[in-house]
């Protein structure tokens, strides 16, 4: 039995936020993770350009937040402006590319996860690498290359994650063990994820490509981000973006041309056909051959006249089989309930012990939201423990 007054189990963006947390209040604190090296979902969101958060308003950028009964994220007091200038405090150069988004100039995640984890050794953070754990019997046991180790510290903040990316760390092995112990989770469901399609014969010459200059509208969502036709269905963060509308069950409604209101893109379609054959004729109008084969793939039947193409092509139904499955998305719903936990997210049934991240039953969408949502809630977290031991 090892004695440690500050325990951290999950060594991701939340985890490590509130490792600085406590640290930064002059606590010495052991990060446990189940994982080889830590921060594994971190470096992956960092393959193609890490995405640390979007230059919004406050009120706009925590508005894509959602969850049952969640708080309002910009209390918390960490939003674009507070993640731009952490990075940079780790000396790291970040630019605003032309959709708001926040990158590193080096595009990669690795330097800036270096710097953190050298700054939080030299602060007192002791990261213990393959301790999966295990109970709570007496204590957080936990199986480790040495055995099995339990610990009794006087804090502890959790941040596992949610139950997305099981290979990367984020298996939720962790719900049976709070749930027995009193802690109300809510189901997980996929988040960020794309759409199970089973594509007709003529659609495979078009498996692989983007869609590009679309709008997607989903309930009051609407997205234009690219996306991509898949083996599987769609993906990436134009369908990310209203994901959630549409798996819970809202219309979702693909506008081909949307940069053109109805009446030009029904006086495109009014040009003679002559002896083009429909799908050369279609391309002539629209541009795209990805776009031609998803009107041809959704649009049956197919339109009579002008006006009817032009409807059809401003408001194309999105047929799907249902999402993709909870291990393939970016992100999950569900987790520890809101209610679970008091402002400080301690947990109710736990006292000394907070939740935070993707532990929590929230989601937002990608394009930095979901980081920058991570590490408010695990600097949220690591302060309110520190105010603990304080006590």
């Amino acid at each position: 039995m090892t004695k440690a007054r500050a325990l951290i189990i999950g060594a991701g963006p939340a985890g490590l936020m509130a490792a600085e947390a406590l640290t930064g209040a002059g606590h010495r604190v052991i990060i446990a993770d189940a994982m080889p090296t830590p921060a594994r979902k971190f470096l992956m969101a960092g393959k193609s350009g890490l995405n640390l958060t979007k230059v919004q308003p406050d009120d706009v950028f925590f508005g894509q937040f959602a969850g049952p009964d969640m708080p309002d994220f910009a209390p918390f007091g960490f939003g674009p402006q507070q993640a731009t200038a952490w990075a940079e405090g780790l000396g790291q150069q970040m630019f605003t590319g032309s959709t708001g988004r926040v990158f590193p100039v080096g595009m990669k995640a690795s330097p800036l996860l270096r710097a953190w984890l050298a700054r939080l050794r030299q602060a007192g953070a002791d990261l213990r690498s393959r301790w999966r754990w295990t109970g709570l019997e007496g204590g957080f046991r936990f199986a480790t290359p040495q055995g099995e180790s339990l610990l009794r510290p006087d804090v502890t903040v959790l941040a596992l994650g949610g139950a997305s990316w099981p290979r990367l760390g984020s298996d939720a092995a962790w719900v049976p063990m709070l749930r027995d112990a009193g802690v109300q989770i809510a189901p997980f469901r996929p988040a960020n994820m794309g759409f199970r399609v089973a594509w007709s014969a003529p659609m495979q010459k078009v498996i692989g490509q983007a869609m590009k200059g679309v709008a997607i509208r989903a309930g009051d969502r609407v997205s234009r981000g690219e996306w991509v036709i898949s083996h599987a269905g769609i993906e990436g963060g134009g369908v990310y973006e209203v994901a959630a509308a549409i798996r819970d069950g809202a219309v979702a409604l693909v506008d081909l041309a949307p940069d053109l209101d109805h009446d030009r893109l029904a006086q495109r379609f009014a040009r003679p056909r002559g002896r083009l054959s429909l799908g050369n004729w279609l391309r002539r109008v629209l541009g795209d051959p990805v776009k031609v084969a998803l009107l041809l793939e959704w649009g049956r039947p197919l339109p009579g006249s002008a006006d009817g193409w032009a409807t059809r092509a401003k408001a194309l139904p999105l047929r799907h089989d249902g999402p993709m499955a909870l291990d393939r998305a970016i992100s999950s719903a569900g987790g520890v309930a809101w209610s679970a936990v008091t402002p400080d997210l301690e947990l109710r049934a736990l006292p000394g012990v907070f939740a935070a991240g993707e532990m929590l039953d929230w989601e937002a969408p990608t394009g930095g939201y979901l980081l920058t949502g991570c590490l408010a809630l695990g600097r949220h977290a690591g302060r309110a423990a520190a105010r603990l031991l304080q006590h």
